[in-house]
């Protein structure tokens, strides 16, 4: 394994930098992406009137894709990184990684139901807009940030410092193209722009870039209608 420590990005927000061998970056532009929208879905619904049936229609869609991405993001660690790292952790007798491996898994379980809790939250101030309805979203999406923001701080601190310490590069290199191949096309055509934004865009430009040019090509083509509907989501965050 090289020890030659790649350099590092720090996002606003990001719980810790883990220097190494790897570039982490997509992690943490992933990771980015989600803590802004985290923050705005609450601000969102707090501020959101009750009677404004367009806007909440939007939200609950700019929800349903938040989730998907999600839930292939979580999917992809479950299936790719979570057993890599605990090989290591086993191999090295390493109990408190393997403790902290186990809880990382567990946490991808509590998250689940307070997604689907705002998730139910939206269908109701779609169906029957009242306060009542709109205080209950309040709280499970006050939730599901929390249950979010806590694993992503978690697996800064301890899991990508323990994967720069035993990931072997041809190791990274088989998550890396599991991350690329669990996005299609329909997915990825909101996924590059909500990724990139709020990035310094010669950043995201690299970033992109780094990943394929079509990436980059995408974002061109993808970003002024994301943009458009991301305004009328939160047009009141």
């Amino acid at each position: 394994m090289t020890t030659t420590s790649h350099e590092q990005v720090s996002f606003p927000g990001q719980a810790y930098v883990a220097h190494g061998p790897h570039d982490q970056t997509g992690m943490y532009f992933m990771h980015h992406a989600l803590r802004r929208d985290l923050a705005r879905f609450e601000s969102a619904v707090r501020a959101t009137p009750i009677g404004a049936a367009d806007t909440w229609k939007a939200l609950a869609d700019r929800w349903a894709r938040f989730g998907e991405i999600l839930h292939h993001h979580h999917s992809v660690e479950d299936d790719a990184l979570w057993p890599v790292l605990t090989a290591h952790a086993e191999c090295l007798g390493d109990e408190a990684a393997l403790t902290m491996l186990a809880d990382m898994e567990a946490e991808h379980g509590v998250i689940d139901p307070t997604l689907k809790a705002v998730t139910s939250g939206f269908a109701a101030m779609r169906e029957h807009p009242c306060a009542d309805h709109r205080n209950a979203l309040d709280v499970h999406v006050t939730a599901a940030r929390a249950a979010l923001l806590d694993h992503l701080a978690h697996e800064e601190t301890e899991a990508l410092p323990f994967l720069q310490r035993v990931v072997t590069v041809e190791e990274n290199a088989v998550f890396e193209a599991a991350a690329k191949k669990a996005y299609g096309p329909r997915v990825l055509v909101f996924l590059v722009p909500w990724a990139a934004e709020d990035v310094p865009p010669e950043l995201a430009q690299r970033i992109l870039e780094d990943a394929g040019k079509p990436f980059a090509g995408l974002l061109r083509l993808t970003r002024g209608r994301y943009e458009r509907a991301t305004r009328k989501a939160f047009a009141f965050a």
